[in-house]
C-alpha cells in the first residue's frame, strides 16, 4: 500500500500544555478541589509517570502477581489492598495501569464489544483523565477503574466466567507468514486463524508496524456501534504507556473483539449485511480523491455541509460521496473530519442518549487513528467510514430544533474563568441549553478551555457513575485541542448536554478511596 510522510499529528500524545498550565485554575474549581485533600497520603503521580516510555493465558512474570491480586481480591477490599501497596511498597502508577488492563483482557469476554467489556475500554479514558489532571488527583480515575473492573468481573462470572485461554502454539505461523495469515483470517472472519496469527504478530512486530492494520479492521463494520474502533485506539494507546511486552494478550483480545458478529451466525465474508455495506462501498471510493488531499484549504462551510447532510436524512452513501466531492474541490481533510465531530455534536444536542454519545466517542477514536496511520488509503478509508457511520447513529430526534450551527452564545456573568465554569455546570442540571450557550460564549471570550475542562473532570470524579462518563468526557476534552475554530467551540458547546452537572448527588467512590487511605 502507498505510504505518505508522517502526518503532523501522527503518533501524537495527548497535548497537556493547555490543561496543565496554570495548575491552580486548570485542575480545579475551588469548591471542588477541597474535596480531595485525603489524596495527599498517596504519592503524587508526576506527568512523566503517565507518559510513554510495551488454565488462563500467562502474562509477563513481572506483572502476573499484581494481576492476580486484582483478580482475586474481593471488591470490598481491593481499593484498600492497592492503596496499601502504593503507600507502603512503592507500587507505581504504571504498574497499576498495566495490571488493570491485563486483568480485564484475561477475564472479561470482549463479546459484545461493550457492556461489561467497558472495564477494558475505559482504561485509556481513565488514563487520559489522570494525565490531564493535577499531580495530586491522578489516582482518582485509576481507583475508579479498579472498582469498575470488579463489577464487570462479577458480571462476566454470572454470564459464564469466560477466561482467555493460552494460544494454540502449534497453529502460530512463522514471523514472515504472520501478517498474510492474519489478513486472510480477518477477511474470512476466521477466529481460530486470527488468534494464532495475531500472537505471531505481537511477538515479531511493533506497534508502528501493526496499527494501520488494526485501524482498518476496527472501522470496517458498524456492529457494536463503534466500539471496535474505540477498542483499537484505546488498546494501542494503553500499550504505549504500559509497554509493548504486554501486547500479546491485549492484541489477542482485540482481534477476537473485531470478529464479533453481534450474535449473527451468518459469515459477513459471504453475505451482504447492512453493517458492512459502507466499507464495501468506500473500498471503491477510497481512490476517488486527489493525490495531495491533505494539502487542501480549510473551510468551515464544508464542515457544516456534513452536519446538514445528516440533519436532512442523508444515508451512508450520501455522506461518503459528499466527502469525496469536497476533497476533489480542494477542501482539506481536516475540515471534513471537523465536520464529523460537528455532526456527532448535533446528534448529542438533539438526543442526548447512549447512541449519540457513541457517535462522539467513535469519532474520537477514528480521529486518533486517522492522525496516527501512515498509509494513505487507510487514512482516506477512516475519513469515509466516519462520515458514512454518522447517519447510522441517528434515530428519532426529540429536539430537531437544536442545531449546532445555531447555538446563540451567551457570555457567563462571572468574569473569572473558574467562576464561569462553576456557573455553567450549575446551570447544566436545570437548563442544558443555557449551559451550552454559556460554554460557547465563554470560549469565544477565552478560547482556553482549561477551567471548563478542570471542572468537568472534577465533577466526573465526584458524580460520575459509569464508564461512559469517563470515555465521553476524555474524548471531547481531548478533541477540542485538535479541531479548527469555530468548529472546536461549537463541538464543546454541543457536548455539554452529556456531562455531569454540579447539582447531582455525589457517588460513593470518593468516600471509599478516602476510607482506604485511613
Amino acid at each position: 500500500m502507498s505510504q505518505e510522510p508522517p502526518h503532523p499529528y501522527s503518533g501524537i500524545q495527548i497535548p497537556r500544555r493547555r490543561f496543565l498550565r496554570n495548575a491552580a485554575l486548570g485542575g480545579t474549581v475551588a469548591a471542588l478541589g477541597a474535596r480531595f485533600g485525603f489524596l495527599d497520603r498517596l504519592p503524587a503521580v508526576s506527568a512523566g509517570e503517565v507518559q510513554v516510555d510495551g488454565d488462563a493465558v500467562r502474562l509477563h512474570p513481572d506483572i502476573e502477581p499484581l494481576v492476580r491480586l486484582i483478580e482475586e481480591t474481593p471488591r470490598e477490599r481491593l481499593l484498600e489492598e492497592v492503596a496499601d501497596r502504593i503507600v507502603h511498597r512503592g507500587l507505581s502508577y504504571r504498574e497499576v495501569l498495566a495490571a488493570l488492563m491485563l486483568a480485564g483482557v484475561r477475564n472479561i469476554q470482549p463479546r459484545p464489544v461493550g457492556f461489561k467489556f467497558h472495564a477494558v475500554l475505559v482504561v485509556n479514558s481513565a488514563h487520559l483523565a489522570a494525565m490531564a489532571s493535577p499531580d495530586s488527583d491522578r489516582w482518582l480515575p485509576i481507583f475508579w477503574a479498579l472498582d469498575y473492573f470488579k463489577s464487570s468481573q462479577a458480571r462476566d462470572i454470572r454470564e459464564g466466567n469466560w477466561t482467555m485461554a493460552p494460544v494454540d502454539e502449534s497453529a502460530v505461523p512463522s514471523a514472515h507468514r504472520a501478517r498474510a495469515a492474519f489478513v486472510q483470517a480477518m477477511d474470512r472472519w476466521d477466529e481460530a486463524g486470527a488468534d494464532a496469527a495475531v500472537a505471531a504478530l505481537a511477538r515479531h512486530h511493533n506497534a508502528g508496524d501493526l496499527f494501520d492494520l488494526f485501524a482498518r479492521y476496527g472501522s470496517r463494520d458498524f456492529r457494536d456501534i463503534g466500539h471496535k474502533a474505540i477498542y483499537v485506539a484505546n488498546s494501542f494507546r494503553t500499550l504505549e504507556v504500559i509497554g509493548w511486552h504486554h501486547a500479546e494478550p491485549v492484541l489477542r483480545s482485540l482481534a477476537y473483539a473485531l470478529l464479533c458478529r453481534s450474535g449473527d451466525s451468518r459469515n459477513p465474508a459471504d453475505e451482504d449485511l447492512r453493517a458492512d455495506r459502507p466499507f464495501r462501498l468506500n473500498l471503491e471510493r477510497v481512490d476517488s480523491g486527489p493525490r495531495h488531499w491533505l494539502a487542501g484549504r480549510e473551510d468551515h462551510d464544508s464542515s457544516l455541509a456534513l452536519v446538514h447532510a445528516v440533519r436532512e436524512g442523508g444515508n451512508p452513501a450520501d455522506l461518503s460521496q459528499l466527502v469525496v466531492d469536497r476533497l476533489n474541490k480542494g477542501i482539506s481533510a481536516r475540515s471534513l473530519m471537523a465536520g464529523c465531530f460537528l455532526g456527532a455534536g448535533e446528534l448529542v444536542m438533539q438526543t442526548p442518549n447512549i447512541l449519540s454519545l457513541h457517535a462522539m466517542t467513535f469519532t474520537n477514536a477514528i480521529h486518533y487513528a486517522w492522525n496516527r496511520c501512515r498509509d494513505r488509503d487507510t487514512r482516506r478509508m477512516l475519513l469515509l467510514q466516519n462520515a458514512s457511520f454518522l447517519p447510522m447513529f441517528k434515530r428519532r430526534t426529540d429536539e430537531p430544533s437544536r442545531r449546532i450551527d445555531e447555538i446563540d452564545p451567551l457570555v457567563p456573568e462571572a468574569a473569572d474563568p473558574a467562576a464561569a465554569a462553576e456557573e455553567i455546570f450549575a446551570d447544566l442540571g436545570d437548563d442544558p441549553t443555557l449551559a451550552s450557550r454559556k460554554v460557547l460564549g465563554q470560549l469565544q471570550r477565552d478560547p482556553n478551555p482549561v477551567a471548563i475542562g478542570g471542572a468537568a473532570r472534577r465533577l466526573i470524579f465526584l458524580k460520575g457513575t459509569n464508564s461512559h462518563d469517563y470515555k465521553y468526557s476524555s474524548a471531547i476534552l481531548e478533541d477540542y485541542e485538535h479541531l479548527p475554530s469555530p468548529a472546536r467551540e461549537q463541538m464543546l458547546a454541543a457536548s455539554v448536554y452529556l456531562l455531569r452537572d454540579s447539582g447531582l448527588r455525589d457517588n460513593t467512590l470518593v468516600e471509599r478511596i478516602r476510607a482506604a487511605l485511613v
